[in-house]
């Protein structure tokens, strides 16, 4: 009975398979969702990974910090205009989370508690981006991404009157960045799938420094902009 259970669920995956293929990739595709695109305006969502780092500048050379990194997730929505046969304007709001990890090289660190400070982040993020499309080909359409962004850091501790000196690490509640990106539009029968990967570049220093001006933590630090990688799937 599995045996035959099994055999079902890998003859449905094949034939999916072989239809997914030759309805986007086949030499003669049937054409899905031909004129959707012609709309003026059209909604979507999107869910996707986040890779989160610090660009750290310095005022004098020394030991740099060490960033590690985490895998966090987004979810958002999109709102597509057509400005363009090829140009579309989105706006694509969405709640990000992430975790990174700093370290301090400072040999008068010797506690867990004074070379390490976890930055929790959960972003709120507004970006307003132009999308420039390629000649459809079947149901596959390529695109390039760029346009700005503004971040509302919920997790900032800009209001703490505490810092690094009773371990709170704080940041600017408001950052601006620019994003550069591209992706692929499918198109199915019912909806249009769209992966799509872009990078985020900090604009405006985030640090909010101690209130000694020779904290080991911030003193010698020029500014703080955070960077990331972005990887969406939205849904059409």
């Amino acid at each position: 009975m599995r045996k035959t259970i099994i055999l079902i669920l890998l003859t449905l995956t094949t034939t999916g398979y072989s239809q997914f293929t030759k309805s986007m990739f086949s030499k003669d595709p049937i054409i899905n969702l031909e004129t959707w695109q012609k709309q003026r305006l059209y909604f979507g969502y999107y869910l996707g990974f986040n890779s989160y780092d610090f660009k750290i500048d310095y005022k004098t050379v020394g030991p740099d910090i060490q960033v590690k990194k985490t895998t966090g997730f987004n979810v958002g929505v999109v709102a597509d205009l057509r400005l363009h046969e090829y140009i579309n304007l989105r706006f694509e709001p969405g709640l990000y989370y992430t975790k990174r990890d700093l370290y301090y090289p400072n040999p008068e660190f010797t506690s867990k508690t004074d070379y390490l400070r976890e930055v929790n982040s959960t972003y709120i993020n507004f970006p307003l981006l132009l999308k420039f499309s390629s000649l459809r080909t079947g149901n596959v359409r390529p695109y390039l991404l760029g346009g700005v962004s503004s971040t509302l850091n919920l997790s900032s501790n800009s209001k703490s009157i505490d810092d690094n000196l009773e371990q709170r690490f704080r940041v600017k509640p408001w950052t601006m960045n620019y994003e550069l990106g591209f992706g692929i539009d499918f198109f199915s029968e019912y909806f249009i799938f769209s992966p799509s990967i872009r990078g985020s570049f900090g604009i405006n220093d985030e640090l909010i420094r101690d209130k000694d001006p020779n904290s080991p933590w911030t003193s010698n630090i020029e500014s703080i902009k955070s960077r990331a990688i972005l990887i969406n799937f939205t849904f059409h």
